[in-house]
């Protein structure tokens, strides 16, 4: 893309909000484009050994006086004789009837991943991988505009996706990796191993932010003798996404090229019988045949290009 030139327009489906990472808390933000179904806000941390309480507000609004409207207000509590989870609604200023859960799927001095996965109808939390609760709208979701964080949480990683868009396995939540990981590292050129291929219902996750001045983007699976079934690159030069053969013909995918500079995205590979699905930004966008024999020998994922990465998973 040449200086002043200005990316193609976008759906808001295909562009996502990048993540937060070490928020001072208080923390109040704006989520681009607002909430609606299909949107997950995932929130990574440490509730600290001290902790009496904290919450996570979305909210009508940031104003401080009036006090905006908090469609879905996520309070854990445990200072309490049996530590509990309240979610409420404040509407005009008055909080509405509480729902309480008894068992907390937090503890002090732990860490936590809590995914909030936005229905049509209702908002569904996962604690650590596991399903905690669900709170039906009071409010129109449409109306929610910005992410309230309050009270006594370390905040590691605030991300902002849209729901896994591959269904297959009846998984109730979606794929929700932490952004921050300990190790290893995520350098670029990044490789990771396969030490037992690809099967079906395997998940890779790619997400990260292009660089200023990118030229290409290269994903690229390798097996023990260094051959490459498998290659998904973005160019720059031409805005296309392609999957490469191994003969280096080119079969171009259909869809809206997302990858511009300083903007965030995520790849997501789904393993399945003949081949693998893609999706970019939670839009599924098809699959490419690969025989199941030739992924079962896969042995090493390889990132390379203009790309910082925040999560590599598989």
């Amino acid at each position: 893309m040449s200086p002043g030139e200005k990316p193609d327009p976008l759906p808001d489906t295909f562009i996502l909000q990048p993540p937060v990472f070490h928020p001072v808390v208080p923390y109040v933000t704006t989520i681009f484009g607002g909430l609606r179904a299909g949107k997950m806000v995932t929130l990574q941390g440490v509730v600290p050994l001290d902790a009496r309480r904290f919450q996570v507000d979305f909210q009508c609004g940031c104003s401080v006086h009036p006090r905006p409207d908090i469609a879905i207000h996520f309070n854990p509590r445990f200072h309490a004789t049996k530590p509990h989870v309240i979610c409420n609604t404040l509407y005009l200023e008055r909080w509405q009837a509480e729902a309480r859960w008894p068992r907390l799927g937090l503890q002090r001095g732990a860490s936590f991943l809590i995914l909030f996965l936005f229905g049509n109808e209702e908002m569904k939390v996962s604690v650590n991988g596991q399903h905690f609760l669900h709170y039906r709208y009071r409010l129109p979701l449409s109306r929610v505009d910005t992410l309230g964080i309050f009270g006594d949480i370390l905040v590691e990683a605030v991300g902002f996706l849209n729901i896994n868009p591959f269904a297959e396995g009846g998984i109730e939540y979606p794929v929700g990796y932490p952004f921050l990981l300990k190790s290893p590292s995520l350098e670029v050129p990044c490789s990771r191993a396969l030490p037992k291929g690809l099967w079906p219902g395997q998940v890779i996750v790619l997400r990260g932010l292009v660089l200023p001045e990118p030229k290409d983007i290269t994903l690229s699976l390798r097996d023990e003798a260094a051959h490459v079934p498998v290659t998904l690159r973005a160019s720059f030069a031409d805005r296309t996404l392609a999957w490469i053969a191994p003969w280096g013909c080119k079969r171009l995918i259909s869809a809206p090229f997302l990858f511009y500079p300083r903007r965030f995205f995520e790849v997501l590979l789904l393993c399945q019988e003949g081949g693998l699905k893609l999706a970019l930004n939670g839009q599924g966008l098809g699959a490419t045949s690969v025989h199941r024999q030739v992924l079962e020998q896969l042995r090493e994922l390889r990132i390379s290009g203009s790309v910082q990465l925040y999560c590599v998973h598989c």
